[in-house]
């Protein structure tokens, strides 16, 4: 079985680990609706995609 022979510091491990947080997710505004939305995908309110409408949205309200 492999065992470490030396004990690895708090110091080594933290620098180790320093690349391992979350990052947030981009967001851009919508160009036909101005509602934010995430970069290079259709928009989820109005359903344009490019200065086109790619998918037919129901409005509810």
């Amino acid at each position: 079985m492999a065992v470490p022979k030396k004990k690895i510091s708090k110091s080594r491990r933290n620098m180790r680990r320093a690349h391992d947080s979350l990052t947030t997710a981009a967001q851009t505004e919508c160009e036909n609706c101005g509602e934010v939305k995430r970069p290079h995908h259709v928009c989820g309110s109005c359903g344009y995609y490019d200065g086109r409408e790619v998918v037919e949205i129901d409005s509810v309200a």
